[in-house]
């Protein structure tokens, strides 16, 4: 993918508190790039600078080979679309749109079709002469990213801008953004500390914390091969424990003695030595709980394990396990089950398998950890 975006070693202090630390980031043409975070790890902050709101203290942003760093807002090409929308409530829809192309001194017969060509991007034809609050929040969002997209500029930042709206309609709003992005080619970076929009929306994710990149990667790697503790429980519900290496086995395969359960067969996807200690992590959807007694050939990675609490959750059940020392997470889709009254209970017996991701123990440093080596699941 051809670069558009450089964010070269920027970093921003309020007072004594530094919001951005040394940040570096590449980001495509065309791509959809979310920076994801909790609250206060530097995202928005970042965002801002991109925008012009904020000047770094240190460092550049490069904009398709262009120095921007100190430009004004009004002097970049590129938009933002706000959390809260904020648009003109005593202007229709057609002339919220249309008021950056009028503010550029654009004539009537560009500005028309223009507008025109937005409103059937965003589905609003209907609703062009209506004002603000005739529109229901997801309508008004349409039309905030239609005003942000009408003068077609190179980034397009949006700053948690579902945070406002019900799940159900966010899920929606989703969709139409993917189709908005995939249709206008325009590079998108999105900034949320809601995992699931990042992981549905994106081409590749940035994992901020304590104001610096933790990870960047793909949603599926970022998942399933994740660098540091932080990402690995911030995407997802994860099980952790410490183990060390006993055998290295053919095709990436090691043994790992992880104290409390016992000595579980993994697949590490870098070189391990052995003796080597290691974070082993399991999502909970790679467990699978069963009444029966495994066979021989599966009891490499079953053991017995006691249901500490059940819950349903409609399209899965989630179960809180005992198996020896670990307390574990566990989710099952409903449909593993014959009925509702056949899911295990509080307190029973079952067998648990695992399917395993580990990765090399890190040292610490005062922003966090710092990955050497991280490996995969079985």
């Amino acid at each position: 993918m051809e670069g558009l975006l450089t964010i070269d070693n920027v970093t921003k202090s309020f007072g004594a508190h530094r919001a951005v630390d040394g940040v570096s980031l590449q980001i495509g043409r065309g791509e959809a790039f979310s920076l994801l975070g909790p609250s206060g790890c530097g995202k928005t902050t970042l965002l801002r600078m991109i925008a012009g709101f904020e000047q770094p203290d240190g460092g550049r942003i490069i904009l398709d080979g262009k120095d921007i760093t100190s430009l004004p807002p009004e002097k970049r090409p590129v938009n933002t679309v706000f959390q809260n929308y904020a648009l003109f409530p005593h202007l229709s829809v057609a002339d919220n749109i249309a008021f950056g192309l009028k503010m550029a001194g654009k004539a009537r017969v560009e500005i028309e079709p223009a507008v025109d060509a937005m409103l059937a991007l965003v589905k609003l034809q209907e609703h062009a002469r209506k004002r603000p609050a005739q529109l229901s929040g997801g309508q008004r969002q349409r039309v905030a990213i239609a005003r942000a997209l009408v003068n077609r500029p190179q980034v397009l930042l949006l700053d948690e801008p579902l945070a406002a709206l019900d799940l159900k309609l966010r899920q929606h709003m989703l969709l139409e953004l993917k189709a908005i992005h995939e249709q206008v080619g325009t590079t998108f970076i999105y900034v949320t500390h809601d995992q699931g929009e990042a992981m549905s929306l994106s081409d590749r994710i940035a994992v901020m914390n304590m104001g610096r990149v933790e990870q960047v990667d793909a949603p599926e790697r970022l998942y399933d091969m994740p660098g540091t503790d932080f990402v690995a429980g911030f995407v997802g519900d994860a099980n952790f424990f410490s183990g060390k290496v006993l055998e290295i086995r053919h095709e990436g395969y090691v043994r790992v003695f992880c104290d409390g359960i016992g000595n579980p067969m993994v697949r590490a996807a870098g070189g391990l030595e052995m003796g080597q200690e290691v974070r082993v992590m399991v999502r909970p959807e790679k467990l699978m709980l069963t009444r029966q007694r495994p066979n021989a050939a599966d009891r490499v990675n079953a053991y017995s394990a006691s249901v500490e609490e059940a819950a349903y959750f409609g399209a899965h059940i989630r179960f809180v396990v005992q198996a020896g020392d670990l307390r574990l997470l566990v989710q099952m889709p409903n449909n593993r089950f014959a009925s509702a009254g056949d899911t295990p209970k509080r307190g029973e017996r079952v067998f648990e398998f695992k399917g395993s991701v580990f990765w090399e123990r890190r040292e610490t440093h005062p922003k966090g950890f710092v990955p050497r080596r991280f490996c995969v699941w079985l």
